[in-house]
């Protein structure tokens, strides 16, 4: 029988909601079928703990006395510099942002040991930091100079907005080079001597909603510890993608873009991340709850690691160069034994994304809807669909001749 999220909202705050996790409901379905857990079943949740590079958050820090005008101006936090193109002290600070004075990749590899990510973790933490600006004066804003310590609880507005988090599905990354490299999926080792991958598998949100039936904008999620709302699909989302049998996307595919209140969130689930010979970023922990609406969703949620596949790129080149092509398909369940075969070659497997963290989520996430804190919303609208023929498009690039425009080819 189909239920409505209304109905199940009705039942969590009268205390009987059945709850379970993306790794529980795969054993209900298997010892009750999917038909009489799909109605025993009334939510499922779901968790992911990953590097998430598209994050950032916006302030609003108050007028000094007297006012200075930070848009336009330049601002840094310990260093890290923030983008000011907005009105007087407003101001957003970008997950991958490092410091003038670091020196990259100059000294190779870089070390990159602070920036934004690091940051956004510092503030939740609640320590203080140095705001250092310097602005051009005006009539009504007067003030060209700002240097003081401040901290998260004193800012009006502190909110966290990440354009694309929440990758549904992504690249295994191999080497077949020669050499070391450094990448944003880590140190890939020589002639594939490792392989790296970087998603939860069968606790990730969107491999448990694979087309987006209960996902969309105005979603309330677990957003790095406190409640947090999908503004809707993240940059990159390309839901076209060629799919499983049971529609699971074989590659990268639908993203999310999500906001929260960085002032109710956690330095346990927001964590700077630095990257040798690539760069800094931020770790995020979210879970989105999946209501079990019908024996369809029952069945997306009892996904498992075994349904689940993923392409294996050459990081040394095919990567670079943007070139197509795939070494391999290989399964979650494959990945997570500790190995992989790739052209006849076993290559040693790791993930970036926490599963242990990932669980924790969910879990956290279920005793909330089990205590009736937290409840489900209906989507405003829905996320651009997988058979809308969108397509993510590279870049074209028009060479600049004595400044004249080229035409697209």
């Amino acid at each position: 029988m189909a239920k409505t999220i209304q109905e199940i909202n009705e039942k969590i705050r009268r205390g009987r909601a059945v709850v379970c996790t993306a790794e529980e409901v795969i054993q209900i379905a298997k010892s009750k079928g999917a038909k009489q857990a799909a109605a025993e079943v009334d939510v499922v949740t779901t968790g992911t703990f990953a590097p998430m590079c598209s994050s950032g958050a916006y302030f609003n820090v108050g007028h000094s006395k007297p006012r200075i005008k930070l848009g336009g101006g330049t601002v840094t936090l310990n260093d890290v510099p923030v983008y000011t193109g907005f009105a007087a002290v407003d101001f957003f600070l970008g997950a991958t942002a490092v410091p003038d004075t670091d020196p990259r990749n100059t000294i190779y590899p870089g070390k990159f040991s602070y920036g934004g990510g690091h940051l956004i973790e510092d503030l939740v933490a609640g320590k203080d930091v140095q705001l250092i600006a310097r602005a051009y004066g005006t009539d009504c804003y007067p003030r060209r100079k700002l240097e003081t310590w401040i901290r998260l609880e004193d800012m009006n507005e502190a909110v966290l907005f990440n354009m694309r988090n929440c990758y549904q599905n992504y690249n295994v990354a191999v080497n077949l080079s020669d050499r070391l490299i450094y990448t944003y999926m880590g140190v890939l080792q020589p002639n594939m001597r490792n392989a790296t991958y970087c998603s939860a598998g069968q606790l990730s949100p969107l491999l448990n909603d694979p087309f987006y039936r209960t996902i969309g904008i105005g979603t309330r999620i677990f957003l790095g510890g406190g409640i947090g709302y999908v503004v809707g699909n993240g940059t990159q989302h390309n839901p076209s993608v060629p799919r499983t049998a049971k529609g699971i996307p074989r590659m990268g595919a639908g993203t999310l873009a999500v906001t929260g209140s960085l002032k109710q969130m956690s330095a346990r689930w927001l964590r700077g991340a630095s990257f040798t010979g690539y760069g800094v970023t931020l770790a995020v922990g979210i879970g989105i709850p999946i209501p079990i609406l019908d024996e369809d969703m029952l069945l997306y949620t009892a996904v498992t690691d075994a349904d689940i596949v993923a392409q294996v790129v050459d990081y040394s080149e095919a990567y670079p160069h943007y070139t197509s092509g795939n070494l391999a398909e290989v399964s979650y369940a494959e990945l997570k034994s500790g190995s992989i075969t790739v052209n006849g070659k076993k290559v040693p497997s790791a993930g970036l994304s926490s599963y242990v963290r990932a669980r924790e989520i969910a879990e956290i996430l279920k005793s909330w809807l089990e205590k009736g804190s937290f409840l489900l919303t209906e989507p405003a609208e829905t996320l651009v669909s997988a058979d809308s023929e969108v397509e993510f498009k590279p870049l074209q690039e028009r060479p600049i001749l004595n400044n004249n425009r080229v035409a697209a080819s």
